[in-house]
């Protein structure tokens, strides 16, 4: 083999140089853990893959087996960024199915940390849920619900037999489920809540995706100060004049405490995003100052919070 064809260089469909894999590629690549999420139809993987995707963990729907070494390598090019992958394997890649051992196998041998979720139920439960979305088992062809479901046990047998851990389902409701995963996979780390506090202006409309609306309008308008009007409750001034009004200090402390109260149920329930919108007439005083202060208390407590003013410069 010559020179010229060591140095060789594969050319994509549009014509740009990509280098062939070298040794000096490779030195800083960091193999990604690996979670594979499998089961039974209807017994949750889904629930299953947008838990680890709040968790930080990058998903994969329905991936052919075939190319799970591929995605590892991927994730291993990604300088770190990619650190976690969790790839959804089920019946509807059936196809493909067959190639799950030997992916399996090249994962091993390149060492790479894996672990495998096969998520159950029983006939009962799968068959009531089948029919609660009125949908057809993927593999029940002509036949009916539980012969689709015999033939995925069939088919899923071995991959059950070898999984790390198999979590029935029947019993479980969907934050029950979340639970258990986060309990696995979140390590000693409470999952984290990430909140959006925003202000708008009731004359604007209330905000479509607010989880939770509370209303400034009890406190005096500085738009009725004519020193105050023209400028936003991110002015010290006005901040201070809306703060200095009776109950102000009292609600964001109450309202502190009872968002708390929400944002620890919140985690229970396996929620993992909530926007709390303050308003007030216009979205430009009172609502912003209150959203400042109410996202800096809540990051004070470890709830992650950015703060979006709607409204703010509309008039």
């Amino acid at each position: 083999m010559d020179a010229a064809h060591e140095a060789r260089r594969d050319t994509d469909t549009d014509g740009a140089q990509v280098s062939t894999g070298t040794p000096a590629e490779t030195e800083d690549a960091t193999t990604p853990e690996l979670v594979i999420i499998s089961g039974m139809s209807g017994a949750g993987r889904s629930t299953a893959a947008k838990c680890l995707e709040d968790l930080g963990w990058f998903v994969v729907d329905n991936l052919p087996p075939a190319l799970i070494p591929t995605m590892v390598d991927l994730g291993a090019r990604s300088q770190g960024n990619v650190a976690r992958i969790a790839v959804v394997v089920d019946v509807r890649g059936r196809r493909f199915f067959d190639n799950l051992k030997q992916s399996l196998i090249d994962l091993d041998a390149k060492e790479v940390t894996r672990r495998t979720v096969y998520l159950e139920a029983s006939d009962e439960a799968l068959v009531r849920r089948f029919e609660s979305v009125r949908r057809p088992h993927p593999l029940q062809g002509d036949g009916r619900i539980v012969d689709g479901i015999a033939a995925e046990r069939d088919l899923l047998r071995e991959l059950r037999g070898d999984a790390d851990l198999v979590i029935d389902t029947s019993s479980l409701n969907v934050h029950e489920l979340r639970a258990k995963l986060d309990a696995k996979f979140a390590g000693d780390e409470e999952p984290e809540l990430r909140a959006t506090v925003m202000s708008f202006g009731y004359k604007y409309g209330l905000p479509v995706d607010a989880d939770l609306v509370v209303d400034c309008r009890f406190l005096p308008n500085p738009h009725w100060v004519p020193e105050l009007r023209a400028f936003t409750g991110l002015n010290e001034e006005v901040s201070g004049y809306v703060f200095n009004q009776p109950g102000a200090k009292e609600f964001l402390d109450r309202y502190t405490e009872l968002l708390q109260l929400i944002a620890a149920g919140y985690r229970r329930e396996g929620k993992r995003y909530v926007t709390v919108a303050v308003g007030c007439t216009g979205g430009k005083h009172r609502s912003v100052a209150m959203s400042e202060r109410l996202a800096t208390r809540l990051s004070t407590e470890g709830v992650e919070t950015v703060v979006v003013h709607r409204d703010m410069g509309r008039e």
